[in-house]
């Protein structure tokens, strides 16, 4: 994901696969534009699979212009939720710009988004932290680790006895460190030099443990040349030393310059998560996620992968609900206007509900962020106490035109179905104005693609 010009990436893509078809291979998803996923199954859930992403920017020519981060989950492997914008570059004080791989942890209770950007103060990669007391943020940050200069593309490894290791790498090195107990900082006599044990290494690691054995996969360039194929190594501690193994995902129709991505068992099953440019036709900026089946043989060795051949889609849509928190407000690119945050009614998802429309003009707004022009299904869920007229205002086009939407008194907490609405490629506000006062409370809005 990094400093080279799309064309140059294009042109090479068109002159390896001349018979480029950008139908060849099926999306995870390909509502929105999400790259690096991790993957994470936590503790106290072991049915729902969450992916934690990098997000493009519809349009781009760059990586500079990587923004915010966004959260998925399924029970199934076919139906997904998007919960949204979960961080961005304007929710982290100590940065400018440049938000990059990702990746997550559970650890004492909180969900930890390990994560990097670069620093106003240095210009340099700092690995960041945030917080969140739930799986789908949105996120808080609280400062970045400790002794760890250019921390790009971080992945923290917490091993069987709770001690956490950080991965990270970028331009052709791979480090690696064991962190302090509260993660905040890097434990110096510990820290390790991987590149000479990785050929080819670029950037992004990840380590995930097969039958006592730490396997690390990473994208690299064979023989210095882009695109990125995927590599592996494998080792008996966490920090190593690793001895290489081979590649397990090679070049591809549509793929991207890059590779980044996971590998992590679920419900039996081995999957390799990364990503492509399948969705935008090969512009390497613009990225969409990506998910096979992966194998090992009887020596332990990854058998390698052809993307789309054991798609954990087999074949078929996913489908995709956008789930947005009414309360979330500003922390994932909405706003609370007039209103405020409650969770006296019981009955709510997530942390509480949007009330307190007492004036005309009161109102919440949320951000949806897709990959390019769509249509999609409103549904909020809501608790009215009497008949109501509210303002649904989607970009800048007002449902139903300027007399506003009619609504209903609710018996309790209801979900309201207000029909498909139009979206734009890229970011999409979506406010709700109550024109009355009804002892109104906004749980969420989804958007069903």
């Amino acid at each position: 994901m990094r400093y080279f010009k799309s064309i140059i990436v294009s042109t090479f893509l068109i002159f390896l696969f001349p018979d480029f078809d950008v139908h060849a291979q099926k999306p995870l998803m390909d509502h929105i534009f999400a790259a690096d996923p991790s993957a994470h199954i936590w503790p106290n859930d072991p049915n729902t699979l969450w992916l934690y992403t990098s997000h493009d920017i519809p349009g781009t020519n760059h990586h500079a212009t990587m923004f915010g981060y966004h959260v998925f989950s399924t029970t199934d492997l076919v139906n997904w939720i998007d919960h949204g914008r979960v961080l961005s570059v304007n929710d982290v004080d100590w940065a400018v710009s440049h938000a990059w791989a990702i990746d997550a942890v559970y650890r004492n209770g909180q969900y930890y988004l390990v994560y990097c950007m670069i620093e106003t103060a240095t210009g340099m990669f700092r690995t960041g932290l945030a917080v969140s007391d739930l799986p789908q943020g949105p996120f808080t940050d609280i400062g970045f680790i400790q002794g760890v200069d250019w921390g790009q593309d971080p992945a923290l490894f917490v091993d069987d006895d709770n001690t956490p290791y950080l991965f990270w790498g970028s331009g052709g090195r791979c480090h690696a460190v064991q962190l302090t107990d509260d993660l905040m900082a890097a434990i110096p006599e510990t820290r390790v030099e991987l590149t000479s044990q990785l050929p080819d290494v670029f950037e992004g690691p990840w380590v995930h443990t097969y039958q006592g054995k730490y396997y690390l996969s990473y994208p690299g360039l064979p023989n210095g040349n882009w695109p990125q194929h995927y590599y592996y190594a494998v080792a008996d501690k966490p920090l190593g030393p690793y001895t290489y193994k081979g590649v397990f995902i090679s070049g591809f129709t549509g793929q991207s310059g890059t590779n980044h991505g996971s590998i992590i068992k679920f419900k039996d099953q081995w999957i390799a998560f990364y990503h492509a440019a399948i969705v935008s036709g090969g512009m390497s900026e613009v990225r969409n996620l990506m998910a096979d089946f992966l194998f090992y043989n009887a020596d332990g060795s990854i058998q390698e992968i052809v993307p789309g051949n054991l798609s954990i889609t087999n074949g078929q849509d996913t489908r995709v609900s956008i789930l947005l928190e009414a309360e979330n407000g500003k922390a994932a690119g909405g706003k609370l206007t007039g209103t405020h945050v409650s969770s006296s009614t019981t009955g709510y998802s997530g942390r509480g509900y949007v009330t307190g429309f007492d004036v005309s003009h009161d109102n919440v707004s949320v951000l949806a962020q897709v990959a390019n022009d769509c249509t999609a299904r409103l549904i909020v869920r809501l608790s009215a106490d009497d008949n109501f007229t509210a303002d649904v205002l989607v970009g800048v086009k007002m449902m139903d035109g300027w007399e506003g939407t009619p609504m209903r008194k609710t018996n309790g907490w209801e979900e309201v179905d207000l029909g498909m609405i139009d979206l734009k490629g890229g970011d999409n506000i979506i406010r709700f104005t109550c024109k009355k006062n009804v002892n109104l409370k906004v749980d969420w809005f989804k958007l069903e693609m």
